[in-house]
């Protein structure tokens, strides 16, 4: 081999290993110092307390019939444990996602929580169904780790990691 194809070669090989020691400092700095998860889901949690609060979700669900029929069905969802407790999301007949991930309904800054990690969504006779979504660490409901979707009765506590979340009247 001539004298420039060895010193192409080497300095091909010196860029990749230097492109593998970056992307290696970026996973680990990532791991020690979180994602911005936890600043949305903090400023999230902070925001929408007092806005909840004043709008009580029980008269709209009565009203429009999404998601729950009747007078005994869940209006909304109240994480009672964990980062965000005192979150509340009105049930409005859509789907509610859970996990980490940005774009996420309700995000958890939870170490145990996968960034898609679990769904809560009507069927058509008004039942919330808990959905695990194939997470790590998997989805309980009252101590019993879920493996197929599964019909929550209200006060049933859902546990995603240290997060506890149930459905209130």
């Amino acid at each position: 081999m001539s004298e420039l194809t060895l010193t192409v070669m080497r300095l091909g090989f010196l860029a990749v290993l230097w492109l593998f020691v970056i992307v290696a400092v970026q996973v680990i700095r990532s791991d020690l110092f979180g994602t911005r998860v936890t600043q949305r889901a903090a400023r999230r949690a902070e925001g929408q307390r007092p806005q909840q609060r004043q709008q009580p979700p029980r008269q709209q669900s009565g009203r429009r019939g999404g998601g729950g029929r009747g007078r005994n069905a869940p209006s909304k969802l109240v994480v009672t444990e964990g980062s965000l407790t005192g979150t509340t999301v009105a049930l409005q007949g859509q789907t509610i996602t859970l996990g980490r991930a940005h774009d996420s309904t309700i995000v958890l800054d939870d170490d145990y929580a996968s960034s898609r990690h679990a769904r809560i969504y009507p069927d058509r006779d008004g039942q919330w169904i808990v959905e695990d979504l194939g997470s790590t660490n998997g989805t309980y409901l009252d101590r019993t780790r879920l493996t197929t979707p599964t019909p929550i009765q209200p006060g049933a506590p859902i546990r995603i990691g240290k997060t506890v979340i149930e459905l209130r009247k």
